[in-house]
Formats: C-alpha cells, structure tokens, sequence
C-alpha cells in the first residue's frame, strides 16, 4: 500500500489531481476539503493516499490530513457506501463535521449531501457510532503552502462540473454556483460557498 506521495502540483480539476512525483504522474481523487488547501501549479505538496484496486482499474485517493484518510477508510467499510460516496460526503463535510454529525445522532445534515438517503444517513449513525476514528489528534497541515490557489480560466465552470463529479445534478450544481457571489473568486472558493449553501 502506498501510504503518501510527495511531489510538484502539476494539475488540478476537481476531483482530480495530478502530482508529479519524479517525473512519474499520479492521478489522484480527491475531496473538496483537500483542494481547499492546494496551494499554486508547480508547488511540492505531501497527500496521504488510500489506493482502491479494482478489476478494471487502480484508483488513487488523496487527502490533505491523516484524519480525512482515516475517515474516508471507515467510511468505505460501511455497507452500500463505496468509495466514490464516502469522497462526496468528505466533500460536502470535514472529517470533524461528520464526526459530529454521528456523535450527535444528525440525519438530517447527512442527507443533504448528494448520494446519501434517509436509510444511508440511517446506516452510517447505526454502523459508525462506536467505530470512527479519533478526531483528537491535530490536523495534519503538510498539504499547505504559502501562496495563493492558481486562477483558471473559467472558475464558475469548473466549480459546476465539479460540483457534477461530486454527485450533484447539472441543473442543481449551477442553482447552487449561482447562488453564491463568486466574482474574482477561484473555482476552490466558489465550491466551498456552494457546498456551505447547500446544507444551511
């Protein structure tokens, strides 16, 4: 198993990234609260990984703090939540959030993430109660640097299709971009306010 991967940014479209780790490319899958902190094209980052090996391909999963990691394992040992849906919710979600969403008995918050019903949001309390991982430990911040989130050309477009990867409905995903103020701010940004509007 491959534990991290450290190495340049060369790209980024959520919910894919591309490291360049000694001139080996890796394409990585990755949630929005990941993407938040990637900082400039060009720039060394450290993601811990989970790799999903299936019959027809060899998935790479990457998070910007061991907590997410361990969040996201859980998440995928649960019955009927695969790892595409445990990324959606670690996307609408931090790990701390859902953590607390659980301990607190909170349904209603884990159905308004794409992909989870009232049975799933059911299923995750009942299953993961007495089993998610300490949230006691600080975050790991090695996934940050200084600088600020690379422009791209169109921001608004790229939060809708991400918002599209992510689960959401096409029609929902551009309510949902259009929604929020997102003159002059990143695709990033415009997911964040996107994804915090969705669950008020």
């Amino acid at each position: 198993m491959i534990g991290f991967l450290r190495g340049k940014l060369a790209s980024k479209a959520p919910p894919i990234l591309m490291l360049d780790v000694n001139g080996v490319g890796y394409e990585i899958e990755a949630p929005m609260t990941t993407f938040y902190n990637l900082p400039v094209i060009g720039t060394e980052v450290l993601l811990h990984t989970h790799l999903v090996v299936r019959e027809d391909a060899h998935i790479m999963f990457g998070f910007s703090s061991e907590a997410d990691r361990a969040m996201f394992r859980t998440l995928i040992k649960v019955n009927g939540v695969g790892p595409k849906l445990a990324l959606t919710i670690l996307s609408g979600q931090s790990a701390e959030e859902f953590h607390r969403c659980i301990q607190n008995n909170d349904t209603q918050a884990l159905v308004r993430l794409p992909g989870v019903g009232k049975k799933t949001a059911e299923r995750l309390v009942i299953e993961l109660r007495d089993r998610l991982p300490d949230m006691g430990e600080p975050v790991d911040a090695s996934v940050t640097s200084s600088g600020t989130v690379a422009r791209i050309n169109n921001p608004k477009q790229e939060a809708i299709s991400a918002l599209c990867s992510l689960g959401y409905k096409p029609l929902d995903a551009t309510k949902m971009v259009q929604n929020v103020n997102n003159e002059g701010k990143s695709c990033e940004d415009i997911i964040r306010l996107a994804l915090q509007g969705s669950v008020k």
